[in-house]
């Protein structure tokens, strides 16, 4: 069976449901649902999570390891200049981009590769997140995580990527950023929908709302490198279709696609019970 989450199965969904009706769920608050439908099934129930952990991001790599083969089919005999992929808890980033950073670290590739995690400014982990241990579910049931975290009491505004609807990073994608070995990039909802519909009207494929930020995270290198006069070649994940998402197609058709700020006040009280934050801390691995 499928609950949309919050749910009333769990305790936790419940609850959430009881102080807030029309909350629009989260990522952190599914986890939490999960972990909790898990640990009182008596033993009956698994739970596999699908993203943010490290086995996730190596598990994706699949992507990445094929992108290199098919570069090399397409008869590209050097490196990518760029790689984009949009990022929420960041298995699918992790997924594009991490065999060819295994690549460029071990000094096999034809040239420097910069890499560019897109995320919704809504949800703005990466690039205005704090970089401290915190719980990767909002019920706080699981191990902490050093990661780049709005804290894990934010619940983010209802637009659309629910897949990019998370608090914190994975772990790894957050110390490849502290290492500067990545960047990251925040944009409006409508300027995602925009570049997925040029997308959708050139190629003919209608991609999913997460997708749409890799898509313009694309969009804008091709366009610089157009406006220097460079030649650049790009890689980014077109990581799903958009058929299930044919709701928000239509609210973007009818000029109804909302831009959300980034809430500081409510990340600010959010951050108020981050652990890392407030006395929790082990030293950064060694680089």
């Amino acid at each position: 069976s499928i609950y949309p989450s919050p749910s009333t199965k769990t305790q936790f969904g419940t609850e959430v449901l009881k102080n807030d009706p029309d909350c629009p769920g989260s990522l952190g608050i599914a986890i939490s649902e999960a972990i909790e439908a898990c640990v009182t099934s008596g033993g009956t129930s698994k739970y596999s999570l699908g993203s943010v952990l490290s086995h996730v991001l190596m598990h994706q790599t699949v992507i990445g390891l094929e992108a290199i083969q098919q570069l090399e089919l397409a008869g590209e005999s050097s490196s990518p200049d760029v790689i984009v992929g949009c990022t929420g808890g960041g298995s699918n980033f992790a997924g594009i981009a991490f065999p060819f950073l295994g690549q460029q670290l071990r000094g096999e590739t034809s040239k420097p590769i910069r890499f560019v995690a897109v995320e919704p400014a809504a949800c703005p982990s990466l690039t205005k997140g704090v970089y401290a241990y915190d719980y990767g579910d909002t019920a706080r049931m699981t191990p902490l995580i050093k990661s780049h975290t709005l804290g894990a009491a934010f619940i983010p505004p209802k637009v659309h990527s629910g897949g990019l609807r998370y608090h914190a990073m994975a772990p790894l994608i957050s110390h490849l950023k502290e290492l500067e070995l990545i960047e990251a990039r925040a944009v409006q909802q409508s300027s995602a929908f925009d570049a997925g519909a040029g997308f959708f009207r050139s190629e003919g494929i209608l991609p999913a709302p997460e997708a749409t930020h890799a898509i313009e995270g694309a969009m804008v290198e091709a366009l610089d490198a157009s406006a220097k006069g460079e030649a650049r070649t790009i890689l980014f994940n077109m990581c799903g279709h958009g058929h299930f998402d044919m709701a928000a197609w239509q609210k973007w058709t009818a000029g109804d696609i909302e831009d959300f700020d980034y809430p500081d006040e409510l990340v600010k009280e959010a951050l108020k019970s981050v652990p890392g934050l407030n006395g929790v801390d082990w030293p950064m691995p060694i680089s």
